[in-house]
């Protein structure tokens, strides 16, 4: 059912094109892009996402047609996303996914442009890598949406003439129809926004000189209706980025890959220095740890998380060596992870100043998040100060994890922040250490941990839990604390411990009705 609430903004702003009947989207009122959506893009970056998330870009990012796209001077990561973009043609809210395609108007061809070189500066805000002048190229043909099928269309895009991405809407992860409707159950649509629904794999870098055209059609639909190509001309632009008024472009060789499509486009080896193959782990985004999953876990010990985990074969799940910097602290929370590889002069001069990794993910972290630090058990010097303390603490994160030292040590455990590490150590990281990365598979306290995988620490210390265990096992430990209380109050009456720890079938038959009797008076 199509919303009849009316919209001053689309009057205004959403004219109708005569020869579509679609409405015009020269400087549309909201640009909103998908991140991952198709399968082949979820393989080429090793991470495929349980649920699509979004991003919006400024309408005066919007070329339409053909134009020049500028790769600012002294810049090097120019990267092309040949994409479908639907148009929308009536103020939607609310729809379901089987009635949302009568909500889109058009369909058309889209280069969604980023500049990679700004990425990190963006903290996943997309603003400025994506969001400048030209960097939405739109074709000025439409598809009528009436007329095709959403699961139909085609997409193809040429570099310099060549094919280099070819995909069609039926190998989406997420289908058309379900983009528009989760989007209209968080905000009102209006006609003319436009949804750039993602990229396949094979998007890649252009240079200055290069050409890149995109088209989507529908071949096997009437008429075989085309979008016409929306053309760039990729040319260099003016790089005067002035520091004192902001982040400038910065890139390292994660970028780079990305950028490309793979370390082995990027001319990277295929290998770290460490000699361990690239990290493509996916980071996990926020909602794993629901409400109800943070409230069993923290009244849940570590020791019977420990219990649990290892009679499910999980043995090295507990960071060891690390102990809470304040007594009493509990944390719960996911992991956002940060790398540092040993100190080099060289690598610390390119990656220790500046908003290197340890900045960047101290300024990332989200509430219910975990920094955890690889520092790989180096105790010679500090990992964190008073002035990361207060940013975590800042953004809401549930605290801090490292088998490295604390700098400041007293000046952190006044922050209220629960930090759990191997002690004091006054230097800075830089006698030990590089920043690295972010985001990526790491080990911490001879456990490997992943972003997103949930983090439980206490007094007797840190462990790490897959998501995709966390509430079996904290309702296994809840259920044996709640036995173990029951048999502690028993042993008080005066009853010996033989039969009843463990509890044999008589004990066992008596402990369970007692439950079964509060729960019905907790029902009742």
């Amino acid at each position: 059912m199509i919303s009849s609430t009316s919209s001053s903004r689309a009057a205004a702003d959403a004219t109708t094109d005569a020869a579509s009947g679609s409405p015009q989207t020269d400087r549309p009122g909201t640009i909103i892009a998908v991140h991952l959506s198709y399968a082949s893009r979820a393989d080429e970056r090793g991470r495929r996402p349980a649920a699509p998330s979004y991003f919006l870009k400024p309408s005066g990012s919007v070329a339409t047609g053909e134009a020049e796209v500028e790769r600012p001077a002294g810049t090097e990561l120019l990267a092309f996303e040949g994409e479908i973009a639907l148009i929308v043609g009536a103020t939607t809210r609310r729809v379901r996914a089987e009635d949302a395609w009568d909500h889109i108007a058009a369909v058309t061809a889209a280069d969604d442009w980023g500049l990679y070189d700004l990425r990190s500066a963006d903290k996943g805000s997309n603003l400025r890598n994506k969001g400048r002048d030209g960097y939405t190229s739109l074709a000025a043909g439409r598809i009528d949406a009436a007329t095709v099928s959403p699961d139909s269309l085609r997409l193809r895009t040429w570099k310099n003439g060549a094919l280099v991405q070819e995909d069609t809407s039926a190998a989406m992860i997420f289908t058309l129809p379900r983009l528009v409707a989760d989007l209209s159950q968080h905000l009102t649509l209006e006609p003319g926004d436009v949804i750039l629904t993602g990229t396949p794999a094979g998007a890649s870098v252009a240079e200055p000189g290069d050409t890149i055209e995109v088209e989507v059609d529908a071949p096997d639909a009437d008429g075989a209706p085309s979008s016409g190509r929306a053309v760039s001309h990729v040319v260099e632009g003016p790089g005067d980025f002035d520091p004192a008024l902001g982040l400038t472009p910065a890139v390292d060789d994660r970028q780079r890959e990305e950028a490309w499509g793979s370390r082995e486009k990027a001319g990277l080896p295929p290998e770290d220095a460490a000699g361990a193959a690239p990290d493509t782990a996916p980071y996990t985004a926020p909602g794993t740890l629901t409400p109800r999953l943070k409230e069993k876990l923290q009244r849940a010990p570590v020791a019977g998380l420990a219990q649990e985990m290892r009679r499910r074969g999980f043995d090295t799940v507990t960071l060891d060596g690390l102990r809470g910097d304040t007594p009493g602290a509990t944390m719960v929370g996911t992991a956002r992870t940060l790398r540092f590889v040993p100190l080099r002069p060289d690598l610390f001069s390119a990656h220790g100043g500046g908003h290197n990794a340890q900045k960047r993910a101290f300024d990332a972290v989200e509430a219910d998040e975990v920094v955890v630090i690889e520092a790989r058990g180096e105790r010679g010097a500090g990992t964190l100060g008073d002035i990361l303390a207060l940013r975590a603490k800042a953004r809401g994160a549930a605290g801090v994890v490292t088998d490295g030292c604390v700098r400041d040590a007293a000046a952190v455990g006044a922050v209220d922040l629960p930090v759990f590490s191997q002690g004091a150590h006054p230097a800075v990281l830089g006698r030990r250490h590089v920043p690295w990365d972010t985001d990526v598979t790491i080990s911490c306290g001879g456990a490997t941990v992943q972003p997103g995988d949930v983090i439980v620490g206490d007094d007797d210390g840190v462990i790490v839990i897959p998501p995709s265990l966390a509430d079996e096992v904290v309702d296994a430990v809840l259920a044996k604390e709640d036995a173990d209380a029951w048999v502690a109050g028993r042993i008080a009456e005066g009853h010996p411990i033989d039969g009843l720890f463990p509890m044999n079938s008589a004990w066992r038959e008596r402990f369970e009705a007692e439950s079964a009797a509060r729960r019905g008076d907790a029902d009742g």
